[in-house]
């Protein structure tokens, strides 16, 4: 009879990790941390940037590391286009690190 000696069978650590560590780590584990963060920020488009911008904006997505959204007003579609750098920075302030590369106003 073997008798296994290791206090946590398999792969287990022997301290308990934070459920965010955890997360981080499933997504890392199943390579779908991009996709998630992606996800994330098209959720959080109202929140970053403003309940003005987010009524006027019809459609948002990301392909390719761009982020593409199309807005109903053309002169805000022109005022953004100029600060595309701007809303870059805002994104990657919010999420910590850059998430996309570049933003297309359609």
């Amino acid at each position: 009879m073997i008798v296994n000696k290791r206090p946590y069978p398999n792969n287990r650590k022997g301290q308990p990790e934070s459920i965010g560590d955890a997360v981080k780590e499933m997504l890392k584990s199943f390579n779908i941390e991009q996709k998630f963060h992606e996800t994330n920020l098209i959720n959080s488009w109202e929140q970053v940037m403003g309940v003005a911008i987010a009524k006027r904006t019809s459609k948002i997505y990301i392909k390719d590391k761009k982020l593409y959204v199309h807005l109903t007003s053309a002169p805000l579609r022109h005022e953004l286009n100029m600060s595309k750098n701007k809303i870059l920075v805002l994104l990657a302030k919010e999420f910590g690190s850059p998430i996309v590369n570049d933003v297309v106003l359609l």
